[in-house]
């Protein structure tokens, strides 16, 4: 397990949305493939989401860049 990895799970546990948005934006940055990238970006939106983060329209203008998410 990676530093990271230990530090997203301890962010769940903790139920800290605002971390998991920056750990999943930071696991999207260190990603090795355009598929996990997709994954940890979708999960970094759905808890800006949640939260009404101030990221929350870039990390979906990153999805849709990536063809993963459509505009309106």
């Amino acid at each position: 397990m990676t530093g990271l990895d230990a530090r997203l799970l301890e962010a769940h546990d903790k139920g800290d949305s605002a971390a998991l948005v920056a750990l999943y934006k930071e696991a999207a940055d260190q990603a090795n493939t355009d598929t996990a990238r997709g994954f940890y970006l979708t999960h970094a939106h759905v808890f800006a989401l949640e939260l009404g983060h101030p990221e929350t329209l870039s990390l979906r203008q990153a999805l849709i860049d990536m063809g993963r998410e459509s505009p309106l």
